[in-house]
């Protein structure tokens, strides 16, 4: 009986679906039959769900793949910004008078992202169901095609349409989040996507650059360009053909090096079929998804309050409660945050999570939030003070704003929980395309609200022009509440998935 008993025991320790433990406090007791370990084991498997083994810990990132999807990841932003240095030119020069520019361009952008939030789910759920690779290169095929003829519009319709076909190619950014967790391990995952942010920042930096620096090439560069009628009628088509091209290497490049990850295989013994696709009602009342995905919102209304205030606040005279910066002084603001971003991502966060987990660096940023928010009207009286307190301003504004852009790394730490709260791997797309969802909703009306509720201030000079900044130190504190209930399965802690 000894002997069968150690047989069934082995035997059941070495399934693919019972993990490997170094501690042999959860082995079972020898006193129990063979019936009692096959239910303990079910039930172990029902509480917590299979681990991997440890092999499949240690496998590192496949760079190839890695590249390949970051390249990818690059195209939304700078399909989304590139047009940003032209597009009220553009307008304007349709007829459109110019106290109505604004509005049609916050038109345009507010369309492009609520096209995207009514289509999200749907890619995602298509993700799950045909597969990451098709869904990842129909889109970038689609935002490239649309991207280009934008520059060929001549009416403001025409503008409205081609960027609503942008939106409707709205999988590109859900596939490649899925991707690389299917590409990467608990160990890995946090590097894998401080790639995938840096990638994003410099899509982000790229796409303006690409779209201001070739914007009507006929007066700008000359030359070459100046002899061809086609740059004098259609003067931004160079800077969208550009971008547009760009967008159909990154979906060539995917079609044939990108490796399909969506696993379709029966588990276990082989005989196991795959768990039923989830609804996305479902889906949402799983344990742990519903504050993941409340904290995942947050995150992403924080910063997208913030980049929204930011360009009018650094233009905005000191007396009206700004730092009144020159184009030249933004940019190198700009650039400074872009840097440190990119250092606190590559370098500072892999090494943290490791150290102490998700949940504990997604802790600290939210501690930090408002203390971010804190120090721009401070450095504001700086300014407004003048005299030596300027020397000040130029010591503390930018220490606090290169330090302060550690918290970035809280955009990445609500990906990584969104990747482990997901109930299986087959739920990835539609969790990635509920996130995003709730991310394009938030984009659509969260920029030009607080961008409004700063006007209101400096205009005002309620609370010293200071109104958006203490909006947002009371939007923020409420983070550090709601992260305490962090489901532990999204705590990230690199030592639970230790042998």
């Amino acid at each position: 009986m000894a002997g069968s008993l150690m047989k069934v025991s082995n035997g059941l320790i070495l399934t693919e679906n019972t993990p490997l433990l170094g501690s042999t406090a959860d082995e079972p007791p020898a006193y129990m039959n063979e019936g009692e370990i096959i239910e303990q084991s079910k039930a172990n498997e029902d509480d917590e769900g299979p681990k991997p083994h440890r092999h499949e810990e240690d496998k590192p990132l496949p760079k190839l793949q890695i590249f390949l999807l970051c390249y990818a990841r690059m195209i939304e932003p700078i399909a989304f910004f590139g047009i940003f240095p032209f597009i009220n030119k553009m307008i304007f020069e349709t007829g459109t008078d110019e106290e109505d520019v604004g509005f049609y361009s916050g038109l345009i952008e507010s369309l492009f992202s609520v096209t995207q939030m009514l289509l999200m789910i749907s890619w995602g759920r298509a993700a799950d169901r045909i597969g990451r690779k098709p869904v990842l290169v129909f889109s970038l095929a689609g935002v490239s095609v649309a991207t280009a003829v934008f520059g060929l519009s001549k009416k403001v319709w025409q503008m409205i349409l081609f960027r609503c076909g942008a939106g409707l190619f709205a999988g590109t950014v859900l596939t490649v989040r899925t991707m690389l967790s299917e590409n990467s391990t608990p160990k890995t995952q946090a590097r894998a996507f401080s790639f995938f942010a840096f990638a994003g920042n410099v899509g982000i930096f790229a796409g303006p650059l690409i779209g201001g620096g070739l914007a009507d090439p006929a007066e700008q560069i000359g030359g070459f360009f100046k002899k061809i009628a086609f740059f004098h009628d259609y003067p931004y088509s160079l800077s969208t053909f550009c971008t547009g091209v760009i967008g159909a290497s990154a979906a060539i490049a995917c079609a044939l090096f990108i490796k399909e990850t969506l696993d379709r295989k029966p588990r276990g013994d082989g005989t196991t079929p795959p768990p039923a696709p989830m609804t996305t009602m479902e889906l949402l009342k799983a344990p742990g998804v519903g504050i993941v995905l409340a904290l995942y919102g947050h995150v992403m209304l924080l910063g997208l309050a913030y980049t929204a205030v930011c360009p009018v606040f650094w233009f905005t005279s000191p007396e009206k409660g700004g730092y009144g910066f020159t184009p030249i002084q933004i940019s190198m603001f700009l650039g400074g945050i872009g840097i440190s971003q990119g250092l606190w991502l590559l370098v500072a966060f892999p090494i943290l999570q490791k150290k102490f987990g998700t949940g504990a660096i997604l802790r600290v940023c939210y501690i930090l939030w408002p203390i971010f928010f804190v120090a721009a009207p401070m450095c504001n009286l700086f300014l407004r003070w003048g005299g030596p307190w300027r020397t000040v301003f130029w010591i503390v504004g930018p220490t606090l704003q290169i330090g302060g852009s550690g918290v970035s790394m809280a955009f990445t730490c609500v990906q990584l929980a969104l990747n482990d709260i997901a109930p299986n791997h087959q739920t990835l797309g539609t969790l990635n395309g509920l996130a995003l969802t709730l991310v394009s909703g938030i984009r659509t009306v969260g920029p030009a609200l607080f961008a409004s509720l700063f006007a209101t201030g400096a205009r005002s000079q309620f609370i010293n022009g200071y109104l958006v900044w203490v909006v947002l130190i009371l939007v923020a504190l409420p983070g550090s509440i709601g992260v305490r209930w962090l489901p532990k399965k999204a705590e990230g802690n690199i030592a639970d998935h230790e042998e």
